[in-house]
């Protein structure tokens, strides 16, 4: 692997602190954005977290209600069910 010239510690409770040039390239703003963390062998990925659909995974189209995030393809899909049992009453 490629060394990049940054080292950073790791503080008495884990933290290390990200360098700003990654964050802007990850396009994170801090206190507004969270990142996913993951492993890949012996590799722990960091990646921008988006949100998905509660459904259907897609992070298209984002619709917020009550605490869950629905696309709206999802949306107009609940619709169509919701009017068939309605009408099959």
């Amino acid at each position: 692997m490629k060394m990049t010239g940054i080292v950073r510690g790791i503080d008495e409770v884990g933290r290390i602190v990200i360098p700003k040039e990654y964050r802007r390239m990850l396009k994170v703003n801090d206190k507004e954005d969270a990142l996913e963390i993951s492993m890949e062998g012996d590799r722990i990925v960091l990646r921008k977290h988006m949100p998905a659909c509660t459904f259907c995974g897609s992070a298209e189209g984002m619709v917020e209600y009550n605490g869950h995030k629905i696309c709206r393809n999802c949306i107009a899909n609940l619709e169509q069910i919701v009017s068939q049992q309605v009408e099959g009453e």
